[in-house]
């Protein structure tokens, strides 16, 4: 007895072992850091130091250091928010374009400890690192290399100092989730502009802290989606390339960077960063100004929705604390999403399709990102989702198993009315996720058709929801 139980175990394991190894890669394929990235869809960006003070956007490296004075600083209520609104993370201007750090570095004169902020004892990025661990989610740095204030800014040094102060916070506060490098460069105090040697700052980083995810125009890891405006395109590879091109002025176009490279030789994601107000930087005469939770809703459709990641800028105020407008919007952002995407009315359906790979069709609805259905075709899969009963249906969120690669080229989306199907929804790409919103329908079907591809599809979800206020 116990001998047929191994023999029908192996054999049960070889079965799966064998359909799965029929699954060919179609490169370029995320590593394992960046896997988990795409996870992480949404987290916020904080902008704070003198231009919170000076009601400035990019300082000019010459503001006295005790015009930094935060009277009621408190990162655990940066992050306790983030949490709360579903932020995986928060990623800190540890030093912007005006060049003072929020910690005293060894290698500025130019920090929180030349301020009167307690007394020249206050560490801003320690403070934050802190906060993020007690309450469970991750930490990033901006770090600048443009600097209005170092001496040496301008000089080959500079470049060695740059990359010494990467160390000094990777290895004192680190890990970090995610590097952030701004491609400005303008002119320091000596009126001299830096050529900065990204070569060795990419190399180093990854020294201190191997495998990081670094953000820029061309990666490595991941890139700007072209704009500021927090919108990814509806079509999006997530491929780019990146021979001949530079960071900053020297960066592809922005509609290249909005929707990635077809053939692109490296697997490098978009991030929409966008700011909840006007500014950047705090600004007190925008505190009215603070973006509605519906809108930052519409823009997580456009940035989280068409497979990319969202960082939303929250800036402190003058307290060193998240004004309460942002606050409530926040709030009202995370209650919008867990409304929208409460209830899949795809749980209970009965799924057929048209491929001759009937195995693994289960798994597009039991939300567990391990599992996935893959396709014998590479052209016109069907995938018909009959329900219960009739429902209101106006969103799909349809999901690759982006580990295989990006492969759907097109698709399309109708629904059974009386005795026909028709269509609501034509798409391109879908990557790590395609949330597709059209017109409410009430049905009891939905078909879903995956009309060109690079290679036979691998879906790891489809659902659908009926979405309140959809634009």
């Amino acid at each position: 007895m116990l001998v047929k139980k191994i023999i029908l175990c192996l054999f049960i394991f070889l079965a799966t072992k064998s359909w799965s190894q029929k699954i060919q890669p179609v490169y370029p394929v995320p590593s394992k850091e960046q896997l988990a990235w795409h996870e992480k869809e949404f987290y916020l960006f904080i902008h704070f130091g003198p231009n919170t003070f000076t009601d400035k956007e990019w300082g000019e490296g010459d503001e006295r250091p005790d015009i930094f004075n935060p009277t009621a600083l408190d990162c655990r209520q940066w992050a306790r928010i983030a949490r709360k609104a579903g932020a995986k993370g928060i990623i800190l201007t540890a030093k912007h374009h005006d060049g003072f750090s929020l910690w005293p570095s060894q290698y500025s004169t130019h920090t929180v400890r030349e301020s009167r902020w307690m007394n020249g004892k206050g560490n801003v990025v320690k403070a934050l690192a802190d906060a993020c661990k007690k309450e469970g989610i991750e930490m990033g740095i901006y770090l600048s290399p443009w600097d209005r204030n170092h001496p040496k800014y301008g000089t080959p040094e500079y470049n060695d100092i740059y990359i010494a102060t990467m160390k000094e916070l990777i290895t004192q506060y680190g890990p970090f989730f995610e590097f952030w490098w701004d491609g400005a460069n303008g002119e320091g105090p000596n009126g001299k502009k830096q050529v900065y040697d990204f070569n060795r700052f990419e190399d180093s980083a990854f020294r201190f802290q191997p495998k990081m995810i670094i953000f820029s125009d061309i990666g490595p890891s991941i890139r700007w989606c072209g704009n500021e405006k927090g919108f990814i395109g509806n079509t999006n590879w997530n491929l780019l390339d990146t021979a001949g091109f530079a960071r900053g002025l020297g960066a592809p176009h922005t509609d290249t960077l909005n929707q990635g490279n077809f053939n692109g030789k490296h697997w490098i994601p978009a991030e929409a960063d966008v700011s909840i107000r006007p500014g950047w930087f705090y600004h007190k005469e925008e505190d009215n100004k603070v973006k509605t939770p519906e809108t930052l809703f519409n823009i997580y459709l456009g940035s989280v929705g068409n497979g990319g990641n969202l960082l939303l800028n929250i800036p402190p105020d003058r307290r060193g604390l998240f004004h309460p407008n942002d606050s409530a919007a926040l709030m009202g952002f995370a209650k919008m999403r867990a409304e929208a995407f409460r209830t899949d009315l795809f749980s209970n359906t009965v799924i057929t399709t048209n491929d001759r790979q009937q195995k693994g069709l289960r798994s597009l609805t039991d939300h567990n990102i391990k599992t996935y259905w893959a396709a014998d075709a590479a052209e016109n899969v069907q995938l018909t989702f009959t329900l219960p009963g009739e429902q209101l249906i106006n969103a799909l969120s349809l999901e690759e198993m982006i580990d295989y690669g990006q492969r759907v080229i097109s698709f399309s989306i109708e629904c059974w009315n009386k005795d026909h199907f028709e269509k609501v929804f034509s798409g391109t790409t879908i990557g790590r996720k395609k949330i597709a919103g059209f017109r409410a329908v009430k049905t009891n079907r939905v078909r879903v058709t995956i009309h060109e591809t690079k290679a036979p599809v691998v879906i790891r979800s489809i659902s659908a929801y009926h979405i309140k206020n959809l634009p």
